[in-house]
């Protein structure tokens, strides 16, 4: 009996192989905020420094950003209707992640320490410890 050799077939795209590029998956799971052409929503709330606070629809406010040369960015998705605000998205996700260190640096941090006391101690030798 004679073995076959084995031979590699075509690879089928994004099926079995875990490591094939998904370009659509990938950028939506590391963008924490929809922009641009990633909102769904018909209607935004439009909100910031160089633009009138009101309701518009999505085109409207896609194209007021892009006459200013920035990004639309959902902030509030779970608002009726979102929250968007026009700003250079870059920008908005370091002021972002400024806020965070900050938060972090304010938290006040518990220690717990750990004393350990024999069957002999004295009343004083326990408040000198605990002080």
């Amino acid at each position: 009996m004679q073995k076959k050799p084995y031979v590699l077939g075509p690879r089928r795209p994004n099926s079995s192989n875990p490591g094939a590029r998904r370009p659509d998956r990938n950028n939506a799971s590391k963008d924490p905020y929809a922009i641009n052409e990633r909102i769904h929503a018909r209607e935004v709330r439009l909100v910031g420094d160089n633009v009138e606070t009101g309701i518009y629809p999505i085109a409207q406010a896609l194209k007021i950003a892009e006459e200013q040369g920035l990004d639309l960015i959902e902030i509030s998705p779970t608002a009726e209707p979102p929250v968007c605000k026009i700003l250079d998205y870059q920008k908005f996700l370091y002021q972002q992640k400024k806020r965070q260190k900050e938060q972090k640096a304010k938290a006040t941090k518990v220690v717990v320490k750990e004393i350990r006391f024999g069957p002999q101690t004295d009343d004083h030798d326990y408040s000198f410890k605990l002080k």
